[in-house]
């Protein structure tokens, strides 16, 4: 049975607890407290967001009736699991991907690698887009795509994947909303050219200082 479209809200809990099962073991499962800060990180994260105790604390409930997280005991705090893999049907290579898209919104294959590092290591950007193309194709039987290759923004060298745990999205909205990285070309030569003056000037004192009297 195909699960319902998550809220972003529920997808930001969700990948949250995804993450931290990869990259910080130690911690997981996770409390609350812990779910709200790693909502709420600057880095990592878009958009940004500021979720409150309240706020999580319905996600996780929702979420646990929905059986895509589990509540532990341990210690005297109630933690929290996440139980992506089995709910979906997909392999923990795919589930580091859709945690990613859900938690920095959508990527090329490029991004998702590196973002991956910690996650999952991928041999190469092939063995990614193998992965997005299965999630893509997934049959209807099996509750549908799961990701989306959107249309390659204009000056854009890659396509960037939108995930669709959330329901669907506007594939030429989120094209054309893709920014391309400010060039660095103006302020970058004029330093560079500045440096490369002052060098040649203190190249000169120096040879005029070494010069025979």
């Amino acid at each position: 049975m195909a699960i319902r479209p998550l809220s972003p809200l529920e997808a930001r809990v969700l990948g949250t607890l995804m993450e931290k099962a990869r990259t910080v073991p130690d911690s997981y499962p996770l409390t609350l407290n812990a779910v709200v800060s790693g909502c709420n990180q600057k880095s990592s994260r878009e958009p940004a967001m500021q979720v409150s105790e309240s706020e999580a604390q319905q996600a996780l409930d929702e979420l646990k009736r929905l059986t895509l997280v589990f509540e532990t005991s341990g210690g005297r705090a109630t933690r929290w699991e996440h139980n992506f893999e089995r709910a979906y049907g997909v392999p923990g290579a795919a589930a580091a991907l859709l945690g990613l898209l859900m938690l920095r919104g959508p990527q090329t294959a490029g991004e998702l690698r590196i973002h991956a590092e910690r996650w999952h290591r991928f041999a190469d950007i092939s063995s990614v887009e193998a992965f997005l193309d299965e999630l893509q194709e997934r049959s209807e039987e099996k509750g549908g795509p799961l990701v989306l290759r959107l249309p390659r923004a204009p000056g854009a060298r890659e396509a960037r994947w939108a995930q669709l745990v959330c329901g669907p999205v506007d594939a030429s909205a989120l094209a054309m909303d893709e920014r391309p990285a400010p060039a660095p070309a103006a302020g970058l030569l004029a330093r560079v050219e500045a440096l490369e003056a002052e060098v040649a000037a203190l190249r000169a004192q120096v040879a005029a200082l070494a010069a025979p009297r």
